[in-house]
């Protein structure tokens, strides 16, 4: 039984980025999951992905880039304001403008940039550099 799918999620892509493989399977299948992925490959750290249906429930077949150094997910799932980013960008990221904080917000799940930008805050999920 899987505890936390994102965790899981996050860490199968960097494991198989890692040993140098092009795609992944991804199982179990959510919205948040598809709406991270989404985020990453607008943002260049995967290429395209996939859902394919399944008898025993969906997977997602993920292309890689091998552009993720290092993701993971942020627990406990801290509450953050829109002024609040850069005490979280300095723990999480190695340095200033690499890498992304995943944020869900009333708007949906974004990067921690679109957030600032649209002066919304949310609860963070991940990052990825």
């Amino acid at each position: 039984m899987l505890n936390d799918p994102i965790a899981n999620t996050m860490s199968l892509i960097l494991n198989n980025e890692l040993i140098g493989k092009s795609e992944c399977l991804i199982s179990p299948v959510s919205k948040v999951i598809k709406e991270i992925l989404r985020v990453m490959k607008e943002n260049g750290y995967v290429k395209d992905f996939e859902e394919i249906a399944d008898s025993r429930g969906n997977y997602i077949r993920l292309n890689l880039t091998g552009g993720v150094n290092k993701c993971g997910v942020i627990k406990p799932r801290y509450s953050v304001k829109s002024n609040e980013f850069e005490n979280f960008e300095k723990r999480y990221l190695p340095a200033k403008d690499i890498g992304i904080l995943f944020v869900s917000t009333p708007r949906g799940i974004m990067t921690h940039y679109d957030a600032k930008s649209k002066k919304t805050g949310g609860r963070l999920l991940a990052y990825c550099y």
